[in-house]
């Protein structure tokens, strides 16, 4: 099974630009055609929040649109940027998304892994949060099915970064949130977005990944005092591949570079 990981899309109305300056619009479009020509093709996108900017549902008319031109299946999760019920609306063929409450779902056995959304939003904060009622049924979900290889996604990371102005709008409920990993191994990943960059590291004794966003990235600047800013490093996603028992995890950009070029010539010899 292949997953593409694509996050913080940060979609706006038609014609506006992100900050004034990201046509965030344009590059995930461009992010689409990287992931619908890849070969193989993955077997499902997941898409981990901030899908679009203000959580208007415009906005979200505008991201289905480019959507659209997927043709892949695909899974959203919520954000800080996102809104509940219009992301809930505009998505009203996904019936994993429940009706009322927190965007939170297992999708069960449309595919070799178990898929479990855990949703992290406070509504108009840029922070997130695990509170009892969250906490309490992510870990239900996972011990009714603890031999199942499980795929957790959620927007904000469990895990301070070391990038300060991102640490401070990071997440509440970490420690019980570990504390459920480590009782769990069928987990094999937890995909986040919310840091626009490519960090990995261990919670729980379980792997957590985010990924860049196909369009702008946080500054890595891990001085305490860094300011809050962004750039325009290549966007890209990240891509899962799940094959026999294990998942392995590769960083993709987006963009057109030269290559690819052979190692070898047509009889065998290096090129030198």
């Amino acid at each position: 099974m292949l997953i593409a990981h694509l996050t913080d899309t940060h979609i706006k109305l038609p014609g506006k630009l992100a900050y004034g300056r990201v046509d965030t619009a344009a590059m995930l479009r461009r992010a689409v055609a990287s992931v619908n020509a890849l070969s193989p093709r993955p077997d499902l996108v997941v898409l981990t929040g901030d899908l679009v900017d203000f959580g208007d549902p415009l906005e979200y008319d505008h991201l289905k649109s480019i959507l659209a031109l997927l043709q892949i299946p695909f899974v959203v999760i919520a954000g800080n940027h996102d809104e509940r019920d219009a992301l809930r609306r505009a998505f009203p063929g996904h019936d994993y998304l429940p009706r009322d409450g927190f965007l939170q779902f297992v999708i069960e056995d449309r595919f070799p892994l178990r898929i479990v959304g855990l949703d992290t939003v406070v509504p108009r904060e840029g922070r997130g949060e695990l509170c009892s009622e969250r906490l309490n049924w992510f870990s239900q979900v996972l011990a009714q099915e603890p031999d199942r290889p499980t795929l957790v996604l959620m927007h904000h990371p469990p895990f301070e970064s070391g990038i300060a102005h991102m640490d401070e709008v990071g997440l509440t409920g970490t420690q019980a949130f570990a504390d459920i990993l480590a009782r769990h191994p069928q987990i094999q990943a937890v995909l986040c977005g919310h840091l626009h960059r490519n960090i990995q590291t261990l919670v729980g004794g379980r792997r957590v990944l985010t990924s860049v966003s196909p369009a702008h990235q946080v500054a890595l600047d891990l001085r305490q005092d860094a300011p809050s800013a962004f750039c325009m490093e290549p966007p890209g996603f990240m891509l899962h591949r799940w094959k026999g028992g294990q998942l392995v995890s590769h960083a993709a950009v987006v963009g057109d570079f030269d290559g690819p070029y052979p190692f070898y010539e047509p009889d065998g010899r290096l090129i030198d």
